[in-house]
């Protein structure tokens, strides 16, 4: 430690994943919170303000890729909270006297479907929608339905984009119907781009350790992390190492080797640390001179700030 030129200091980030919704977004409103994700969070309160880099490992359980790998980039998303309001009545008795909150959905569902041929697929945008609400009791016309949704992209227009052809959609659901649509969007995770140079650094210290079969690079991956929030400040990666098994966010996801799950990526990141700060940090200097930021932290906070937005739409 007495050879490196600089500090290493280890983040515990809370709620990466961005779920439970409604809650986090009741802790905002309330001011507990000001963003509804672990880095955004803790970018806001100033924790990576003396922070010249970051590295991190993610576990996978792709086949398909080698014991470690990288990928060039991932999608950033914006999530929305969506509630229909019709109008209650007797399903069978008196249906027409209601208006019907479940179908103004669903015609919302069939027009997002309907853009998916608009999304570009160099932008690869994903949008995935659920209904959490679909009614009180069978026999009573839906007054209220109540939908989540992310509209991910490669980047911050190809989001914005794919998030107004959302928002128009919603609208059509409720105009066909009468009803009212609600719907509040939220800033999510900014698109990630690995640094090149960090990147180099670990595929090195992965073929070192594994051999040089053992490290593939992958272009760019649909899924989003708040990562890519740090990628936007500063230089970040994200890179992965094999040993989980089954599919990725489902109950059959675990840790299959404790060695590669746990163990490696540990001394990987302590490999990178030693490369960067050792012979008076060249390496981290070098990683600092060629990075351009996307956006200063005030920025940032703009941009994702700007985000928040509520809409009542009056289909009547």
């Amino acid at each position: 430690v007495d050879d490196l030129a600089g500090r290493v200091v280890f983040f515990a980030v809370p709620a990466e994943e961005f779920v439970e919704v409604e809650y986090r977004l009741n802790l905002v409103k309330s001011g507990k919170l000001s963003f509804l994700g672990g880095k955004p969070e803790l970018i806001k309160h100033g924790h990576f303000d003396d922070i010249d880099m970051a590295i991190m490992i993610h576990t996978h359980s792709d086949e398909s890729l080698t014991k470690a790998a990288a990928s060039a980039s991932s999608n950033g998303f914006v999530a929305k909270m969506i509630r229909f309001v019709g109008k209650a009545a007797h399903a069978g008795g008196a249906p027409h006297r209601g208006i019907n909150a479940l179908n103004a959905a669903q015609i919302a569902l069939n027009a997002i479907n309907a853009q998916r041929e608009t999304f570009q697929d160099h932008d690869s945008v994903r949008v995935h929608p659920i209904i959490t609400k679909g009614g009180e009791l069978v026999n009573v016309i839906p007054d209220e339905v109540c939908m989540e949704t992310y509209v991910r992209g490669r980047t911050a227009e190809a989001i914005l984009d794919a998030s107004m052809k959302v928002d128009r959609a919603l609208r059509a659901g409720a105009m066909a119907l009468g009803a009212t649509v609600e719907i509040e969007t939220l800033p999510g995770y900014m698109p990630l781009k690995n640094n090149a140079d960090l990147q180099a650094l670990y595929g090195k210290n992965a073929r070192a350790r594994f051999g040089e079969d053992e490290f593939c690079t992958v272009g760019h991956r649909t899924g989003s992390t708040d990562m890519g929030d740090i990628t936007c400040i500063m230089p970040a990666i994200h890179p992965y190492m094999s040993r989980a098994s089954g599919p990725g966010h489902s109950v059959e996801w675990h840790i299959s080797d404790k060695e590669m799950g746990y163990v490696e990526p540990a001394k990987s990141l302590s490999m990178i640390a030693v490369d960067l700060l050792y012979d008076r940090a060249t390496e981290a200097k070098a990683v600092l001179t060629n990075y351009k930021p996307e956006m200063t932290k005030d920025q940032y906070l703009d941009f994702q700030n700007n985000l928040f937005q509520a809409e009542v739409y009056d289909g009547e």
